[in-house]
């Protein structure tokens, strides 16, 4: 057997291990379908007395937000609508079975099914608002699902759950930083919206980092060497194929990017301490039985933090306010 193949059964066996463990995920970092929240409880009622009333109100509310508001919530929306990419992603990977519906593939069904709420909601709220162009937004939705998904991992569970681990905690201070925005601006209807879904993202965060825990306690030299190969590629995010009709893949996320940064949504230092968070809790210094290329590994990971908050004292936010096609400016939008 050669080495690639050895560290494929080994993997199927680690995820075939953790399998036991599955259900007791499900209980802890997922809520009930009947007691969990729905985008219903969040938006005007249209059969109570009073729609049209709450609609203008919820319109009314929006007419102070800023441009650059809308595109960082936009961007979020998007990111959340993208859902079937992300679920046949990692139905893919190695040890989660969905045609024999095994353990894994349970909990990403279940996983999936609590993250569709998010983008309906902001979906139907930018919707309601009155303030974005929703065809030029689901033209890049389309786009985004139909880019597809790579990330350079494969089918490697342990790249994968280093991505989630990393994902599902930045998208929670990117929902987190938009609803103190709102609150700010006095949208509290919003602001509790995105509370909400960073709520959601926090627990699922708190499950893929102790996958990645449990992973380290059996294989820890491979977990290692998967950790230092997504760090070196660096985490990128979900929408980094945004595209505007006309456009090309990844043209609007620099944009959207470049805005999140103005409004201290989501940073480069953001990165840092999310990075710096996730190495403290699976305690680096103090993973057991790695190999000299793991050792190497585990240096590199160490010093990563201070390099990369160096990097981060140098680095210039733009302040260029992009034109995007998905808002509308005094009452009107940008026609594409």
């Amino acid at each position: 057997m050669n080495e690639i193949a050895a560290k494929y059964n080994v993997r199927l066996e680690v995820m075939q291990h953790m399998e036991k463990d599955i259900a007791g995920y499900v209980d802890k970092y997922l809520i009930p379908i009947e007691e969990n929240w729905q985008p219903f409880d969040f938006l005007p009622d249209p059969k109570a007395e009073g729609f049209t009333e709450k609609i203008n109100e919820l319109r009314e509310a929006c007419k102070e937000l800023p441009y650059d508001f809308w595109i960082v919530l936009i961007g979020d929306m998007l990111t959340e609508e993208a859902l079937p990419t992300y679920e046949s992603w990692l139905m893919s990977v190695d040890g989660i079975n969905a045609a024999e519906a095994n353990p894994w593939s349970k909990w990403i069904s279940a996983w999936t099914a609590e993250e569709n709420r998010h983008g309906d909601l902001l979906n139907r709220y930018l919707y309601l608002s009155g303030r974005v162009n929703m065809r030029e937004i689901e033209i890049t939705t389309q786009y985004l699902i139909a880019e597809g998904f790579d990330i350079g991992t494969a089918r490697d569970p342990y790249k994968n759950f280093v991505y989630t681990s990393f994902q599902e905690l930045a998208t929670r201070v990117s929902h987190f930083r938009v609803a103190r925005l709102a609150s700010k601006y006095g949208v509290q209807s919003l602001s509790r919206i995105c509370t909400v879904i960073a709520s959601d993202e926090m627990r699922h965060h708190l499950a893929y980092r102790e996958f990645v825990q449990q992973i380290f306690l059996v294989d820890p030299n491979e977990m290692m060497l998967a950790l230092e190969y997504m760090m070196r590629r660096k985490i990128i995010m979900p929408a980094m194929f945004l595209r505007e009709s006309g456009g090309q893949a990844g043209d609007a996320f620099v944009h959207f990017s470049n805005c999140a940064e103005r409004l201290n949504v989501y940073t480069f230092r953001d990165y840092i301490d999310i990075m710096e968070k996730l190495f403290k809790f699976w305690k680096l210094e103090d993973v057991e039985g790695l190999e000299e290329d793991g050792k190497r590994a585990r240096d590199y990971l160490l010093g990563l933090v201070a390099r990369m908050k160096r990097i981060a004292d140098r680095k210039v936010i733009s302040q260029e306010q992009y034109d995007f096609k998905w808002v509308h400016r005094n009452g009107r939008y940008k026609e594409a």
